[in-house]
């Protein structure tokens, strides 16, 4: 059992406090979509993270093996599935070869368009590091944040 994050739980640290049971972690890639910030936040101004359809686009983002089936579950607390965001299965690309996984999407109420995060928020995407490529770290701390 693995789960894709993409957005804030890119950061290891973060997990844990959220008291994921993980066995392995490891950078990935998701295909055929690109990262936004279009998801409207309830507590604070900013964009959360959101993956949208782009066929020529990829996002990165950490790959954490589950202790079992039951800690997908914890997340979705958190995600505050499935009125914020729903569950789906993807395939990500590691440096093993494909595999399945969980991963969150927003739902369509909650989107808006033309959000930027915070710069607090960004900085769980920017905890990932050594599990992305320099480009794409470089390009998510090179984005404009709402509180810049």
């Amino acid at each position: 059992m693995y789960y894709f994050a993409y957005g804030s739980n890119m950061n290891p640290d973060r997990v844990a406090e959220r008291g994921l049971a993980v066995v392995s972690v490891e950078g990935a890639v998701l295909e055929g979509v690109s990262l936004a910030f279009n998801k409207r936040s309830g507590d604070h101004i900013g964009g959360h993270a959101n993956i949208v359809c782009a066929p020529s686009a990829c996002v990165e983002g950490v790959l954490y093996g589950l202790r079992d089936a039951d800690q997908i579950q914890r997340m979705d607390r958190f995600e505050k599935t499935p009125v914020n965001y729903r569950r789906e299965r993807v395939v990500v690309q590691t440096a093993a070869g494909a595999q399945a996984a969980w991963t969150y999407v927003a739902n369509r109420a909650v989107i808006v368009e033309g959000l930027k995060p915070t710069r607090a928020y960004l900085n769980h995407l920017l905890a990932g590091r050594s599990y992305l490529s320099p480009q794409y770290y470089g390009w998510l701390a090179g984005l404009a944040c709402v509180d810049d």
